[in-house]
C-alpha cells in the first residue's frame, strides 16, 4: 500500500472518530439542559445511557465479523449516517420517548464508527509499537469530536441557542460518509467469512476475556465521567451550567493531550507500564474530584481524570491488535462488546444509587472501577510473558 493511500486512509479514520467523539460526549452535555426542558429525573438520564449502550453493543457483536467479512467502508459509511440522523431526531425531539429513540440510533452509528476507525487504524500498522501510538493519535481525535460540544456549548448556547449547535453537528457528522465513499479500503481479510466455530474460540480465549474484562470497567468510567461530570459540578459544586459545559471541555481536552503525549511515548514504553500508571492515576484523580468542594479543585480534578483516562484504552485496543491480526475485526468485536456492557450498566447503577443517596457518594464506584483496571492489566501481562 502507498504512503499517500495510507495517510488518506489514516484521515479517513480521523472523520469517523471525530463524529465517535460527538457521540460519546453529546449526553453528558446536553443533560442538564435537555432534563429541564423535557422534564426528567436522573434515573431516567441513567436510561439512556442504557439505551445508547444497548443499541451500541448490538451494533458491535454484528458489525465486528462483517468487517473481516466485507471491509471497513460500508460501515463506516452507513456510522457517519446514523449519527446525523440520530442528531437531527433530537433536535426535533419534543419528548422523552423520542430522545430516547435518538440515543438508540447514537448507540448503532457511534459503535459502527468506533469498530470500524480501530480496526482500520490497527490493520494498516504491523509493528506492536506502532499500532498502540497510531491508536493513541486516533484517539486524540475522539478528543477533538468529544470537545467539539462542550465548548460549543459553553461559547454559544446564550448566542445562538441548542438547536443550531446540534444542526452544526448534524452537517459535521454526515460529512465524512461522503470522504469514505471515494477512499479505497483494503480488501477483506476473510473474504469467505469467519466461521462460527472460530469466533466462539476467539470468545473463549483467555487473553480476549482479559482484555474485554479491563475495558468493561474502562468503558464504565468513561461513560460515567463524560456522562455525570456536568450534572455533579451543577448538582453538587454550584456550578452554573456555561462553566460546567467549559470543565467538561477541559477534560476531553486533557484526553485529547495525554492521548497525543502518549502516542510519542509508547515509541519507547511498554504498553502494560503505561496502562497500568494510568489506571492508578485515574483513581486518584476521581478521589480529588469527590472530596472537592470549590470549582477550583473540582476543575483541576477533571482535567487530571481526563489525563489519566486517555491511553488505557486505545492502548489496551493495540495489544489485542497485535495479538489476533488475522481476526482483528471479530476480536475488537467482542472486546467492544464486553466494554460496552460496562458502559451500558455502570453509568446506569450510578444514575439509580444517584437517585437514592446523591450523586457525589455514586461516583465511587469510579475508584473502583479504577482498582479493578490495574488488577485485569497485571493479569494480562503475566499471560503474555507465559505465551
Amino acid at each position: 500500500m502507498s504512503e499517500i493511500r495510507k495517510g488518506w486512509l489514516t484521515g479517513g479514520a480521523y472523520a469517523g472518530m471525530f463524529v465517535f467523539g460527538i457521540v460519546m460526549a453529546l449526553l453528558g452535555a446536553i443533560l442538564p439542559l435537555i432534563s429541564r426542558q423535557i422534564g426528567f429525573d436522573l434515573a431516567q438520564a441513567g436510561n439512556l445511557f442504557l439505551v445508547m449502550n444497548c443499541a451500541m453493543l448490538a451494533s458491535m457483536l454484528s458489525l465486528g465479523p462483517l468487517i473481516d467479512r466485507f471491509g471497513q467502508k460500508p460501515v463506516l459509511v452507513g456510522g457517519s449516517l446514523c449519527v446525523a440522523a440520530a442528531l437531527a431526531l433530537l433536535n426535533s425531539a419534543a419528548g422523552y420517548g423520542m430522545i430516547v429513540a435518538s440515543a438508540g440510533l447514537l448507540g448503532v452509528g457511534g459503535g459502527a464508527l468506533n469498530g470500524a476507525t480501530n480496526t482500520l487504524v490497527s490493520d494498516l500498522h504491523t509493528d506492536p509499537r506502532q499500532k498502540g501510538s497510531a491508536l493513541n493519535l486516533l484517539g486524540v481525535f475522539f478528543g477533538f469530536g468529544a470537545l467539539f460540544l462542550p465548548f460549543t456549548i459553553g461559547a454559544l448556547l446564550n448566542t445562538l441557542g441548542l438547536m443550531p449547535i446540534l444542526y452544526m453537528a448534524v452537517a459535521l457528522s454526515a460529512a465524512p460518509a461522503l470522504l469514505f465513499l471515494v477512499l479505497a479500503f483494503p480488501p477483506a481479510k476473510q473474504s469467505r467469512g469467519v466461521p462460527l466455530a472460530e469466533a466462539s474460540r476467539l470468545a473463549r480465549h483467555p487473553l480476549v476475556l482479559l482484555i474485554a474484562f479491563l475495558l468493561f470497567f474502562q468503558s464504565g468510567n468513561e461513560f460515567i465521567l463524560g456522562g455525570y461530570t456536568s450534572t455533579y459540578l451543577t448538582r453538587e459544586i454550584g456550578s452554573s451550567i456555561t462553566a460546567a459545559s467549559y470543565l467538561l471541555a477541559g477534560y476531553w481536552g486533557a484526553i485529547m493531550a495525554a492521548r497525543l503525549v502518549s502516542s510519542r511515548l509508547l515509541l519507547w514504553m511498554k504498553n502494560t507500564t503505561l496502562v497500568l500508571a494510568s489506571a492508578a492515576f485515574s483513581a486518584l484523580a476521581i478521589t480529588i474530584l469527590l472530596t472537592a468542594h470549590s470549582q477550583a479543585v473540582a476543575a483541576f480534578a477533571v482535567v487530571l481524570i481526563g489525563i489519566g483516562f486517555a491511553s488505557i484504552y486505545p492502548t489496551t485496543l493495540a495489544v489485542a491488535g497485535s495479538l489476533f491480526e488475522a481476526y482483528s475485526g471479530t476480536v475488537f468485536g467482542i472486546i467492544f462488546a464486553v466494554a460496552l456492557v460496562g458502559g451500558m450498566t455502570l453509568p446506569w447503577a450510578v444514575g439509580q444509587m444517584a437517585a437514592a443517596s446523591g450523586l457525589r457518594w455514586s461516583l465511587v464506584l469510579s475508584i473502583f472501577d479504577s482498582l479493578m483496571i490495574i488488577v485485569l492489566q497485571m493479569a494480562v501481562r503475566r499471560v503474555v510473558r507465559k505465551a
